[in-house]
């Protein structure tokens, strides 16, 4: 099946038209179609996931960037790459690290100003902005800033668009023509997050428990492609009404990242890639949502950009920001540019949930006990009372 693709039309009347490099599973393209782009070329490295890109897209998939010799003449380019190096969960090598360091490979594709697309749109973690005092997010504006472009990056999170899921990504616009500050500035509509309370399920990760839980009430915490411990793998729930501890259903956590159930469904058709990989791939995907409300707003922005503050360098980046010229401005917006009424968690899963396994309750319930963190009331009693009924039914 593949995607519909909504027209679009820029200031000349021609269609509006897009390529996306390390694809994933096609959550940027997916979104830009929506907003009106005509997607023209894909280019991921995971056979899974070239796989899905090809059943949804209909279209050739390009296998590596290394070996592409040019950039297709579109209006925009999108690169949602590789964040293992740069993310907390994975190995923090920074920008120079073997997965991460792939930008450096549309960078060089883009030295050449002829067939310049008119929009760059890059994504990632927002630990990127912390990590080695910034040095990721330094590379990057000082790289686009040698080929000419503007920039402006801002974290938004995927709970402004009404999905239960607290998901928090650097979208970064960079262009030789444009500005991108109306598009991403434009309007800040702010946080209006619930309070906890008995009624309410929440999201929480099985593998950690010392340091910090991810914790997210009403909501789950963001979908990953690995974890600390390494394992591509569903976050839990609790739900305080009958005190389980479950984990959600593939469907749901493709449906919490804009996609329809089953849309990875066609990674696992790839011999030798186990059904496991569809959480790896949903993790790494770029929420659907984010990417059509950035495409729409790249054709009409919104203008009204606030006053920035100069920011000066050594100091940590703040969640949005725009430069020119060596120059950084920080901008005061909060991730919610829009508020959309989100859905309670408890009636957005529609799939059967699995019990979380007596392995991973028992894991994360010693590191608990040995942490210094707080909890809910009742919550480690209800994790406690999960393994004894998973011990009671494994010994059955």
């Amino acid at each position: 099946m593949g995607c519909a693709i909504v027209s679009g039309m820029s200031r000349n009347g021609k269609q509006l038209t897009a390529a996306g490099l390390f694809a994933g599973v096609g959550g940027i393209e997916l979104g830009l179609s929506r907003a009106g782009y005509e997607a023209e070329m894909l280019c991921e490295i995971d056979p899974g996931a070239a796989r899905v890109l090809n059943r949804r897209f209909s279209i050739r998939v390009e296998p590596d960037i290394r070996k592409l010799r040019s950039l297709p003449n579109v209006d925009l380019i999108a690169a949602g790459f590789p964040c293992q190096d740069l993310s907390q969960a994975g190995r923090t090598a920074g920008i120079v690290g073997g997965q991460s360091g792939l930008i450096a490979e549309v960078f060089k594709r883009l030295q050449s100003r002829a067939n310049g697309p008119r929009w760059l749109v890059l994504e990632n973690v927002p630990f990127m902005l912390q990590l080695q005092r910034g040095r990721a997010m330094r590379y990057l504006v000082d790289e686009l800033e040698l080929l000419g472009f503007t920039w402006a990056y801002r974290v938004v999170d995927t709970r402004a668009f009404g999905i239960p899921q607290r998901r928090m990504r650097v979208l970064l616009v960079a262009s030789r023509t444009e500005d991108a500050r109306d598009a991403l500035f434009g309007r800040d509509a702010g946080p209006d997050l619930p309070a906890f309370s008995g009624d309410q399920m929440c999201g929480f990760y099985w593998t950690e428990g010392l340091r910090g839980l991810g914790w997210a009430v009403d909501a789950l915490p963001t979908l990953k492609g690995g974890s600390t411990i390494g394992i591509p793998s569903p976050p839990a729930i609790w739900d305080p009404r009958d005190g389980s501890i479950t984990t959600p259903h593939i469907a749901d956590a493709e449906r919490l990242q804009g996609f329809s159930a089953g849309w990875t469904a066609p990674a696992v058709d790839v011999s030798g890639i186990r059904k496991g990989h569809r959480w790896k791939l949903v993790g790494n995907a770029v929420s659907v949502p984010v990417a059509q409300w950035l495409g729409e707003r790249l054709i009409q922005p919104t203008g009204c950009t606030p006053p920035g503050k100069i920011l000066a360098r050594g100091v940590c980046w703040p969640r949005a920001a725009w430069g020119h010229k060596g120059r950084v401005y920080s901008v005061d917006v909060s991730p919610f540019p829009v508020r959309r009424k989100m859905q309670s968690l408890r009636s957005f899963l529609r799939f059967a949930r699995a019990p979380l396994s007596f392995r991973a309750a028992a894991g994360f319930l010693e590191r608990a006990r040995v942490s210094g963190l707080r909890f809910e009331s009742g919550f480690l009693r209800d994790v406690q009372r999960h393994i004894e009924q998973m011990q009671e039914s494994i010994a059955a």
